[in-house]
């Protein structure tokens, strides 16, 4: 075995040091806009169309999930039974860059047919952001540590990344997500046990 220090569980506290960070400059008036557009679809009985590409992609997955769990009408973009997107559904696409083609393009698609864009990204310039009807802007290589600090420089990516591209925007919002997903169920009155009764039985 190498005589290298092993940094994985330092790499673990600068993340969610930086988790952390996010969190305080995460717009709030930005995140209830976005809750209010997610409650609306349920309340008019509207479609949600999850989008991402990729990790985000993965994220965006496990989001739709725990809406279905929570009684929302919600598809994820590229499944072969998500049915035509209509006037006034939902989109929630997902970029930290906010400018992945897949992701512009089918957002830019599903404007045309009328549907609302709710854009998550970490740039709020970017194509995505521009097309969108609301965006919740996660931080992704913004610089929040000292330039002394070899370590999180790597992380941020200032340098060869220890941490690869967009794995900050990345493990920031899967706990953004499941974090309204929580909110969602207080404002629903839902517990563990009501999503419990609709998750899978077969698997």
């Amino acid at each position: 075995m190498s005589s290298k220090e092993c940094l994985v569980k330092r790499f673990m506290q600068e993340m969610a040091y930086y988790v952390l960070y996010a969190a305080k400059i995460i717009k709030d008036d930005d995140v209830e806009t976005g809750i209010g557009m997610i409650l609306d679809s349920l309340n008019d009985n509207r479609k949600i169309l999850v989008v991402g590409a990729g990790r985000s992609g993965l994220a965006a997955r496990a989001f739709a999930m725990r809406l279905m769990h929570l009684g929302f009408n919600v598809y994820v973009f590229g499944e072969i039974i998500t049915p035509a997107v209509g006037e006034k559904d939902l989109i929630v696409s997902i970029s930290g860059s906010g400018s992945t083609k897949l992701v512009v393009t089918a957002s830019t698609a599903a404007k045309d047919m009328k549907a609302r864009i709710l854009a998550i990204t970490s740039h709020r310039d970017s194509p995505l952001a521009k097309l969108s009807d609301h965006v919740i802007i996660i931080p992704g290589r913004t610089k929040m540590a000292a330039e002394e600090d070899y370590t999180v420089r790597q992380i941020l990516g200032e340098h060869e990344p220890l941490a690869p591209l967009g794995t900050l925007f990345e493990v920031t919002l899967n706990v953004f997500l499941d974090s309204l997903i929580a909110e969602l169920m207080q404002r629903l009155g839902k517990t563990e046990q009501d999503l419990k009764k609709r998750h899978a039985t077969i698997e």
